[in-house]
């Protein structure tokens, strides 16, 4: 019984804890979101795009060299 008594305090602290702690946040606004998302949509396609273009050029070369030796 001790346990679970142990158990519920220490769960009691952690969530007021943790309340304190999320007032203290210094949370982004919707604007700063909005262009954060941006950037992570846009690295995004950018690097889509050069690991396609990699592998575009890569597989003609491979189909290049198999060309030539086979």
């Amino acid at each position: 019984m001790k346990t679970v008594l142990d158990f519920n305090v220490r769960m009691q602290d952690f969530i007021r804890e943790s309340k304190a702690e999320l007032k203290k946040v210094s949370w982004p606004t919707k604007k700063q979101v909005w262009y954060s998302t941006l950037v992570v949509v846009a690295l995004t396609v950018v690097m889509g795009v050069y690991l396609g273009l990699v592998d575009f050029a890569l597989t003609a070369l491979l189909r290049g060299l198999a060309a030539i030796s086979g």
